[in-house]
C-alpha cells in the first residue's frame, strides 16, 4: 500500500485523523481547519462563497441567496486537490451549509488526471448524535488502516463523557437549557447537543437527540422560559458569540424569562467546540457540566471556552 495522503476537507475530520496519530499524513485542509497546531501550514483546498466576517443576519441571507440561486456554499480546488495527489479525501455528508458537500468533492475528482494515478478515496461522514460521531472515528480509522486506534480514541472520548455523567448525576438539580446555535434568526441546537446537555445534568428544551437543528421563534424561546441559554454560534469563536448573544436582551419579553432573571445567559466557543463532531465534544460537554452545576464542576473552561452574557435587563 503507498503512503497515505490525506486530505481533510472537515474541521472536524481533521482532527480525527490527527487524534489516530496520522497528523503527518495530512497533505491539504479546508479554510476552516485550524487544529491541531501545525495543521494551518497545509495547503488550503476550500474557500467560502460568501462573507464568513458578516453578521449572523448577513451569512443566514447570504447563504439563502446562494442556494436559491442553486450555487454551492463553497468552492474546491480542484487542480489544487489533483496537485497533492493524495489517497484519501474526507468530507462530509451532514450540512451543506457547514462546510464542503459530497457533491463538491465529487465533482472536484470526476475528471482526475491520469498522470497523478488513481482517483483518491473518498470519506464520508455525517454524524447526527454521539453514536455516530464514534461511528465516525471507526469509519475513519478503516478507511486509514489504523482500525485499533479508532477503538482507543472511541474508548477515550465515551469515558470522558461517561465521567461527567456519573459526577452530574450526584446531584437531583436537572436545568432546562435552550441550546442556540444560531442568533440572528434563532436557531436551536440539534444532533448531539440534546445527548451532551443530558450527560451535563441538564435538559434540553427545544433540540431532539439525533435530529437537525431547527429554526426557533422568538415568542417560542421566551415561552419555554429556560432555566439556562448557551449560545454558540456555528463558526464563531467565543468573543464573536458574546458579541452577537446581547441581541438576546433585546427580544421581547426575554428579560422576563428565568435564565434573564438568574443571569444565567452565557456564550461558549462555537468554532472550535460544541459544533465539530470530532474529540472535542468531550471538552464539550464539560463546558455545559461548568455552566450547569458550578457546585460539582470547577470553572477552568470560563474566559477562554465560555463566559457569562451581559444583558441589559431592566
Amino acid at each position: 500500500m503507498s503512503a497515505l495522503r490525506v486530505v481533510s476537507l472537515l474541521p472536524s475530520a481533521t482532527e480525527i485523523v490527527a487524534a489516530l496519530g496520522l497528523a503527518d499524513a495530512l497533505v491539504g485542509r479546508s479554510h476552516e481547519c485550524d487544529f491541531p497546531p501545525g495543521v494551518e501550514a497545509l495547503p488550503v483546498l476550500t474557500a467560502p462563497g460568501l462573507d464568513p466576517g458578516g453578521t449572523s443576519r448577513e451569512i443566514h441571507q447570504a447563504v439563502t441567496r446562494l442556494m436559491a440561486e442553486a450555487v454551492s456554499v463553497y468552492r474546491v480546488d480542484g487542480v489544487g486537490l489533483a496537485a497533492l495527489a493524495p489517497t484519501h479525501v474526507v468530507t462530509q455528508v451532514h450540512c451543506e451549509v457547514c462546510a464542503v458537500s459530497l457533491a463538491d468533492v465529487r465533482r472536484a475528482t470526476e475528471d482526475w488526471p491520469a498522470a497523478v494515478g488513481e482517483p483518491p478515496r473518498i470519506v464520508a461522514l455525517g454524524a447526527s448524535s454521539l453514536e455516530e460521531v464514534y461511528a465516525d472515528f471507526r469509519r475513519v480509522g478503516e478507511a486509514l488502516g489504523v482500525r485499533e486506534r479508532a477503538a482507543t480514541l472511541e474508548a477515550q472520548v465515551r469515558g470522558r463523557i461517561g465521567r461527567v455523567a456519573e459526577r452530574a448525576s450526584r446531584t437531583s438539580s436537572r436545568p432546562r437549557v435552550a441550546a442556540i446555535e444560531w442568533l440572528d434568526p434563532l436557531m436551536a441546537a440539534g444532533n448531539w447537543i440534546p445527548e451532551m446537555i443530558a450527560a451535563a445534568g441538564g435538559e434540553s428544551v427545544f433540540g431532539k437527540p439525533g435530529a437537525h437543528s431547527s429554526w426557533l421563534d422568538p415568542e417560542t424561546l421566551v415561552r419555554a422560559d429556560p432555566d439556562v441559554v448557551v449560545v454558540f454560534p456555528c463558526g464563531f469563536p467565543l468573543e464573536r458569540g458574546l458579541a452577537e448573544a446581547v441581541s438576546l436582551g433585546s427580544l421581547p419579553g426575554f428579560s422576563e424569562t428565568a435564565a434573564s432573571h438568574a443571569g444565567a445567559v452565557f456564550a461558549a466557543d462555537g468554532n472550535r467546540l460544541f459544533n465539530r463532531p470530532g474529540p472535542r465534544l468531550a471538552e464539550s460537554v464539560e463546558v455545559f457540566a461548568e455552566i450547569l452545576h458550578p457546585d460539582l464542576f470547577p470553572p477552568a473552561g470560563r474566559g477562554a471556552s465560555w463566559e457569562a452574557v451581559s444583558l441589559d435587563r431592566p
